[in-house]
């Protein structure tokens, strides 16, 4: 059996977007996020982390930074009582890569990749799932990937296209508006 899935993008989502985070003094939670997956695990859905990580890909840090801050964070989650499920990341960059890392990649948003792997591993219904990103390729990488709801993390009142399904000001009102029958 399928099952539905919150997919959320790491910088800007899950943490502050300072630019290229990859040390834990850097990584600062976002408020409301563990509420907010505390609620999705109730209504019976997986979580994963998609995140584009081009700083790798620029040699702002290594892959191995980024294992070590993810893990750091998969432990926060936990401590929290909330499993993440998998962690999808996209080092590749078409034009700023360095080496190995210049290419164009379909896992990078919004291509749907990292996506549409997470469904492939683990039996996902993609169509009853939802996508939290705080940037237009993240919208058009849960489009492109068939997600029934795309939210958009902003404090601007006038999204960019591809439009979400949903606007929010902060991961409060998400949950406010995602699990309704969870609000306190």
């Amino acid at each position: 059996m399928k099952k539905a899935a919150l997919f959320l993008d790491r910088d800007g989502v899950i943490n502050e977007d300072l630019g290229y985070v990859h040390k834990v003094e850097n990584f600062h939670f976002i408020d409301g996020i563990f509420k907010l997956c505390q609620y999705a695990r109730k209504a019976g859905m997986m979580i994963f982390v998609v995140t584009n990580q081009a700083g790798i890909g620029r040699g702002y840090y290594t892959e191995s930074q980024f294992y070590a801050l993810t893990e750091w964070m998969v432990s926060r989650f936990s401590e929290e009582g909330v499993a993440i499920d998998g962690v999808y990341f996209c080092p590749f960059h078409p034009i700023h890569g360095i080496g190995e890392y210049k290419i164009e990649s379909l896992d990078r948003k919004p291509g749907a990749g990292m996506i549409l792997r997470a469904a492939a591993e683990h039996n996902l219904d993609l169509e009853n799932s939802i996508l939290i990103g705080d940037r237009e390729w993240d919208i058009a990488a849960a489009q492109n990937a068939g997600i029934g709801t795309s939210v958009l993390l902003t404090d601007q009142n006038n999204p960019m296209p591809p439009t979400p399904d949903i606007v929010v000001a902060s991961l409060h009102d998400a949950v406010r508006l995602l699990f309704p029958q969870s609000v306190e």
